[in-house]
């Protein structure tokens, strides 16, 4: 890879923050007697980079004692999730760990092993193994487990900047997690993450004299209200259906927003390819598109117009399991809504063919001439950064380590779109030393043992085996770090830090948030001061051009190369908007060289996709068949009746953390499998019993809940369950693998660049148990509930 390629996209400028942003009170002010500190969190407690507005209240002593929204942000308006609101008790939780500890390698899956130290050992140690493992293996030897982020992009200086491997790794199988999206848009459009314009950017809200009500909504696979994923805030799609949007909801599994959908297409789980191209076929044979946009800024539309012909609705109706007259109504719904919107979710990425899900959801997209206008998709400029990629790639990898990174031969379209090793073959090299060994690794954020690991045990076993040394960094103990890990390194809250949150890892702007630091709890660092002063230990020259970590927040989040007081000043603003444009592909703002167009190697939106062909992809989509499933399988299905989906959101939890937090584990206490009641009598299976699901990859433990949220055919299980009031050490380690539905998930089933896993459309059988695993919340609100 070429030094300009890997130019830190991650550089967001904001020149004019004041400017921008002139609402309600100051960022620290008096209030009820009491401190309040107003800050926009990433995590923790963990969340994506939406940004909520939070008012932290602090009394006299130094003490958080209250939560509130802030109703001065211009899209969150004091409305906040479970989570926030349960923020002081995620603060002072006794399991918090606030030392650095350590124990000996022999000593790792023994809970009470663990030794505190002091910050200075702690580095010792960490310098100490480092340049003993990388001077016998090199610097490719050193892996960094990556999660879903405390401060986003600084994340990425952790294997960049300070330990200098090109082994990044996000371990789900695949990468099924937003980046597969991400690819294709990338690929496709030369963009980033075309997002739902639910006008947050625009400094009159839905009222902006630019701003277009949005129509109609396609929710794909996605549960906002739930998850507000990926810097989106869930509930702009309530303030628009206020307004008149009416939605489309595509789920398996009924939700709050489908029961007030005006369609919901309930398909087989893992079927959305087919789905996809029959809506463009129905689109292009009624001539409902948009002939000006297809014909100036489309590539190979008369292509793509062929290949759907191959997927009548007649066809997708009986692969998806569907009433074929709903997928005529969504399609022209949708092509007829001016305009109209498509929000994507995880499901598009958890199949085998999700890039061609993707490719499909971006033609409609393009089209429908949906791209870039005010209500429908907007997109990123030219000069947006990403924040989760090219931090200290040009200053500490260079080609020759590049090169070296595990997977880069075998799957460039990903490796280089993401510049992460794929996580596939990662595994693989863990196991066998193959194409060279990996003995040192470091967790950022990340309990890859209960949540972004298919097939679980598997990865443990190969880490606790390969890796010499091995380091935790976060905020509470977890499965992983226990089982693994030598050394702990505790993190601040984000009551405790100062940071940034950019909405979207900053490719689609909309917001600019500031975390600002309210109470202390130890002295602990943020993630970018902990990178800053690991990287002052291992590799000073890297870091002497910036006096503290302030300033390297300033040159890598703002991009200011003249460092001072920038950061103290532009974040007392707390919340920005950041300004933004439409219909930039008229206007030459979404490519470097400033010409109309799009940043493809046609100029266009590629339907017929230059990229995919020179991976040695087909350009166009295709539909690929569940590999386990009633179609591919019927076999399997005999001992596997049931089609299995996971991961579904809950507002109690984000992913694994949230356990040992009383008042959201009373929330949902137990992990949850919906069975249809049907299914239910046909098993014996009664509302709140233990069952027992499997496949033939594994099999856990889980509570039933019997409902009509999911078909006869199919069960949703709840994914990342661990039990913090367990014992913690070998073979228990809180309970990990008794239900975790990743047990039942495999590897290597991507699709044909790397991308993909067919989490949400695999296969299980259930019987109800008679051993009995109730959570005991009285044991919870005993050792977690008690603020210290």
């Amino acid at each position: 890879m070429r030094e300009e390629d890997y130019k830190a996209a991650a550089v967001v400028k904001l020149d004019s923050l004041s400017d921008v942003n002139d609402i309600g009170k100051p960022w620290r002010y008096e209030d009820e007697g009491l401190t309040v500190t107003r800050t926009c969190p990433w995590s923790p407690p963990g969340c994506h980079p939406v940004g909520c507005g939070l008012k932290l209240y602090v009394n006299d002593e130094g003490r958080l004692v209250k939560v509130e929204g802030d109703e001065n942000h211009p899209v969150t308006q004091g409305r906040l999730c479970p989570r926030c609101i349960a923020l002081k008790d995620y603060v002072y939780n006794p399991a918090r760990i606030i030392h650095p500890m350590k124990r000996a390698r022999e000593d790792r899956g023994k809970a009470d092993k663990w030794e505190e130290i002091s910050w200075e050992e702690a580095f010792d140690i960490v310098k100490e193994n480092y340049e003993r493992i990388t001077s016998q293996y090199g610097y490719e030897s050193v892996v960094g487990f990556s999660g879903t982020g405390r401060e986003g992009g600084t994340m990425s200086l952790y294997p960049t900047m300070v330990f200098g491997t090109p082994n990044y790794c996000y371990t789900q199988s695949g990468y099924a997690c937003y980046t597969p999206r991400l690819a294709a848009v990338a690929y496709i459009t030369g963009c980033t993450y075309p997002e739902w314009d639910y006008a947050g950017a625009l400094p009159g809200r839905w009222d902006d004299e630019r701003y277009v009500q949005t129509e109609v909504i396609m929710l794909w696979g996605k549960a906002p209200l739930e998850s507000n994923p990926d810097g989106f805030f869930g509930h702009a799609v309530i303030d628009a259906m206020r307004r008149g949007t009416r939605i489309i909801n595509i789920d398996p599994r009924v939700n709050w927003l489908s029961t007030r959908a005006d369609i919901h297409l309930q398909l087989r789980a893992g079927t959305d390819t087919a789905l996809g191209m029959a809506m463009l076929n129905i689109i292009i044979s009624e001539d409902l598109y948009d002939h000006d946009f297809v014909e100036y800024w489309c590539y190979g539309f008369d292509e793509l117009a062929e290949r759907v012909k191959e997927m009548p609705p007649e066809k997708a109706a009986e692969i998806c399991e569907l009433p074929i007259e709903k997928i005529y109504a969504a399609a022209r719904m949708y092509a007829n809504a001016k305009p109209a919107a498509i929000m994507w979710g995880l499901a598009v990425d958890q199949k085998t063919d999700g890039m061609q899900n993707g490719q499909c959801i971006i033609a409609l997209q393009a089209i429908t001439g949906n791209l870039d206008r005010p209500g429908g998709q907007l997109l990123p400029g030219a000069d947006a950064g990403h924040n989760e990629l090219g931090f200290g790639y040009a200053e500490s990898i260079g080609d020759e380590l590049m090169s070296k990174m595990i997977g880069l031969d075998q799957y460039p379209a990903y490796c280089n779109m993401i510049l992460n090793a794929q996580a596939d073959l990662m595994l693989e090299t863990l196991e066998t030393d193959e194409p060279y060994p990996i003995r040192m690794g470091f967790y950022m954020g990340n309990n890859l043992m209960t949540c972004t690991s298919m097939e679980p045990k598997r990865w443990h076993d190969a880490i606790v085996k390969s890796l010499e040394f091995c380091i935790g960094i976060d905020t509470f103990m977890n499965a992983s770090i226990e089982s693994s890990c030598d050394l702990f390194l505790p993190i601040a809250t984000v009551a405790e830090r100062e940071g940034t949150v950019f909405t979207h890892y900053a490719p689609c702007t909309v917001t600019a948030g500031f975390m600002h630091k309210a109470v202390d709890c130890g002295g602990l660092p943020s993630d970018m001061e902990l990178a800053y002063e690991l990287g002052k230990h291992l590799h000073p020259e890297r870091f002497e051009k910036w006096a503290n970590a302030h300033e390297l927040v300033e040159h890598f989040r703002l991009g200011v190369q003249e460092h001072g007081e920038y950061f103290d000043k532009v974040s007392q603003c707390v919340v920005a908007q950041v300004p933004i444009d439409y219909y930039k592909y008229e206007k030459g703002l979404l490519r470097a060289d400033g010409q109309p167009g799009f940043a493809t190697p046609t100029g266009r939106v590629e339907l017929w996709s230059t990229a995919f062909h020179q991976f040695g992809d087909d350009p166009l989509p295709y539909y690929i068949e569940p590999e386990f499933g009633p179609v591919n399988s019927p076999d399997l299905m005999e001992e596997y009746p049931f089609i299995l989906t996971t991961g579904a959101r809950t507002t109690a939890f984000f992913h694994s953390e949230h356990r040992q937090i009383a008042y959201l584990r009373e929330l949902n206490p137990d992990p949850i499998c919906e069975i249809n009641p049907a299914t239910a009598r046909s098993l014996g299976v009664a509302d709140g019993q233990w069952v027992r699901l499997w496949n033939q990859f594994g099999e856990c433990l889980m509570k039933a809940k019997v409902s009509e949220i999911v078909d006869e055919k199919t069960i949703h299980a709840q994914h990342a369950w661990w039990f913090p009031e367990e014992d913690g050490s070998e073979p228990n380690l809180y309970g990990n693998f008794r239900s975790n539905i990743n047990n039942l998930l495999p590897n290597g089933h991507m699709g044909k660049l790397g991308f993909g896993a067919p989490n949400k459309c695999l296969i299980c059988a259930c019987e109800p148990i008679v051993e009995s695993y109730d959570t005991d919340m009285n044991l919870i609100w005993e050792k977690f509930g008690k603020l210290v």
